[in-house]
């Protein structure tokens, strides 16, 4: 029997990493990165495995400083001081109040019961700070999609409701800001909200920042077919959004979030990446990378999904190119949707490597 369940092992390991080694070219092959083959990342100017910084998506120096100094003095106001200078309506401000989240989060779960000291001083000393009450019913909605027991537990919904009483209080402190909104739909999800109910919430991001490409990528959760909606409602959310974003907008890059939220269990790269519908949405995210302004703050976001499609369509050149301007950080989707979202990473880029190498590419052909 033992024999048995090791040959079955064996066959689905060679299913699953089949299509990534065999490629067209007979010399492109993906080896250990110990191997004297192994491509040095640092050829390329790429970051090893173990420096890779899977919280952030990309850089942000002032988030790293404050998220430094509170994890070291134990002391709220450097996370407040970049809040409060953070513009309410901008993607930053919803992704710094997401780290802040994820760093508490992380150190509770570390050490429960005393973990993230200074979040729960910043809400007893500063109770009317909108930064800290953002960060707190983010906080509760982490905590309730990661360590509740489950979705559908008890714990997860009682946590969920929490986090809808704790972000109602932090939009009253801040009546044009987002963020809480942007927060609520998650526990919209989580809470099995009504298409009308959903609606309703929607419309008041949509009043307060109609172009957060955040505020979108959250949305699309509650669309997609594993929750609320079906493929043809998120592909039809994230074209009507890609439809009327202006010039210069990452929106038009939605569609190819949706394509990854409804990717088949199994697929083939030829079967499947060189599709029609996954080259249109692969097409509109390149488009949008192009037109964007270089300092947009979801730019790398797209950047890093753009990775996955390019290389298991073979597309090795824009591979690197996309990985020329992200590598150093992996904390987006869908790397974060690992386990280990460095070594995930790591391994799509010594594919893309392979690839670019095995057709005449070498560091000195890469811009930079």
């Amino acid at each position: 029997m033992e024999i048995l369940w090791f040959l079955i092992a064996i066959g689905m390991l060679i299913a699953v990493v089949g299509p990534y080694v065999r490629r067209r070219r007979s010399g492109l092959r993906l080896v250990t990165p110990d191997s004297p083959d192994a491509a040095d990342p640092e050829n390329y100017g790429f970051a090893r495995q173990e420096q890779l910084d899977i919280r952030i998506p990309g850089p942000d120096q002032d988030l790293m400083d404050a998220l430094g100094n509170v994890e070291r003095s134990g002391q709220w106001q450097a996370a407040s001081m970049l809040l409060a200078g953070t513009p309410r309506d901008g993607e930053v401000r919803w992704q710094r109040v997401q780290a802040f989240a994820g760093a508490a989060a992380l150190d509770l779960a570390q050490r429960p019961g005393i973990g993230a000291p200074w979040l729960k001083a910043w809400r007893l000393e500063a109770p009317k700070d909108a930064g800290g009450a953002q960060v707190h019913a983010e906080l509760l909605v982490q905590q309730a999609w990661r360590q509740s027991g489950g979705v559908g537990s008890t714990d997860h919904r009682i946590i969920l409701e929490e986090a809808r009483t704790a972000g109602a209080g932090s939009a009253l402190l801040a009546p044009g800001d987002p963020v809480p909104y942007i927060t609520e739909l998650a526990v919209a999800r989580g809470l099995g909200y009504s298409e009308a109910e959903f609606d309703a919430l929607w419309a008041k991001i949509i009043d307060r920042a109609p172009q957060h490409m955040g505020a979108h990528l959250a949305a699309l959760h509650y669309w997609c077919e594993k929750w609320h909606g079906s493929r043809e409602k998120a592909d039809a959310f994230t074209h009507a959004a890609a439809a009327r974003a202006p010039q210069g907008s990452l929106l038009a890059a939605l569609p190819l979030f949706a394509v990854y939220e409804h990717l088949p269990e199994f697929t083939t790269v030829q079967s499947f990446y060189q599709s029609a519908v996954v080259t249109r949405a692969v097409e509109g995210a390149l488009y949008a990378v192009h037109s964007a302004r270089a300092d947009d703050p979801m730019l790398a976001h797209v950047r890093h999904l753009l990775i996955l499609f390019l290389v298991n369509s073979e597309r090795w050149a824009e591979a690197m190119e996309q990985l020329r301007h992200v590598d150093g950080y992996v904390g987006a989707l869908p790397w974060s949707h690992s386990a280990d979202p460095a070594a995930q990473y790591a391994v799509y880029r010594a594919l893309a490597v392979a690839g670019y190498e095995a057709n005449g590419g070498s560091p000195a052909t890469l811009p930079h």
